[in-house]
C-alpha cells in the first residue's frame, strides 16, 4: 500500500491551507476556515462501478 492520501482542498471552504492534525491518521485541519476534519475509506460497494457506455448525453 502506498503512503496516506491526503485531501487536496478543504470539503467545508475549498481551501487549500491543509495541514495534518494531531488527533491521528487521517485528520486534517484548515487555516483558512479553521476547522478539523478526518478522512476514512469506508470500504468498496458490492454494486461496483456501473458505467454508461451509450456515448453521449441523453435527449
Amino acid at each position: 500500500m502506498s503512503e496516506r492520501a491526503a485531501p487536496f482542498y478543504c470539503p467545508y471552504c475549498g481551501d487549500e491551507d491543509l495541514r495534518p492534525n494531531e488527533q491521528g491518521h487521517g485528520a486534517w485541519e484548515c487555516a483558512a476556515c479553521n476547522r478539523a476534519f478526518q478522512l476514512k475509506f469506508l470500504g468498496l460497494l458490492t454494486r461496483g462501478l456501473q458505467r454508461n457506455d451509450t456515448g453521449g448525453e441523453e435527449i
